[in-house]
């Protein structure tokens, strides 16, 4: 590859693999293990609780470690379960582990911008977990370097993270990279704080955010490549 050879950062939950059904199939694993009843009710407002402690991290307001056993701890308050969230966390992450699925179109995404981008992944994700998920889908050669926060100290969007993730890149240019992601809060917003172009996965079409705004938009992968050949042509 070319020094001008662009660069495009990817997030890999619910953009290349599909983290939620993941996360239903860990949680269905681990719940039932602990002996609590679980079912499509619980398991939608655990991703309430957790999307919102998630936040809260991405603010700075909780550390991981808060986060990881918090967002059990509220669910099992509320329900009344007699559970321990410290327990259940190391539970869900070691089901977490086994298996993958992927977004559509993601295999067939990587194959096409191989050899032509420079690919990296920015993951917000546990280190252990997310190695695994990566092995488990054979997805780590598409990829120049992995990039998890837990590993780096810093996460997503913190301009902490991007800085220590960018003097990691030989010959990295601001100016001809993209992030690439489904969250507006992480993804997004990340992108501007590193000040690099970024593009919003919205597969799931989410409500947009006046607060948030991408600097591009797509609904599914394919789109994807026609766009980075727009933005960076040869």
């Amino acid at each position: 590859m070319s020094a001008s050879t662009p660069f495009v950062l990817l997030d890999i939950d619910d953009t290349i693999l599909d983290f939620q059904t993941a996360e239903a199939a860990a949680l269905r694993r681990a719940f039932t293990a602990l002996d609590i009843p679980i079912d499509d009710a619980l398991i939608a407002h655990y991703n309430a609780i957790n999307r919102s402690q998630w936040e809260l991290l991405e603010a700075g307001v909780l550390t991981r470690e808060q986060v990881l056993v918090r967002r059990f701890e509220l669910l099992f308050k509320e329900y009344a379960y007699n559970a321990s969230g410290a327990e259940a966390t190391a539970r869900y992450e070691r089901e977490l582990c086994f298996g993958h699925w992927f977004m559509p179109g993601a295999e067939e995404l990587l194959k096409e911008l191989m050899g032509d981008y420079r690919l990296f992944i920015v993951s917000n994700g546990a280190a252990a977990v997310q190695e695994a998920r990566i092995r488990s889908a054979g997805i780590g050669p598409y990829f120049e370097q992995i990039f998890i926060s837990e590993e780096l100290g810093a996460d997503k969007p913190q301009r902490a993270f991007f800085d220590r993730c960018f003097a990691r890149i030989p010959d990295f240019d601001p100016a001809r990279a993209i992030l690439v992601g489904d969250s507006l809060t992480s993804d997004i917003r990340g992108a501007k704080n590193a000040g690099v172009l970024s593009c919003w996965y919205n597969a799931r079409q989410r409500p947009a955010r006046e607060d948030i705004v991408p600097d591009y938009e797509i609904r599914a992968l394919s789109e994807l490549p026609p766009l980075l050949k727009r933005l960076f042509p040869c």
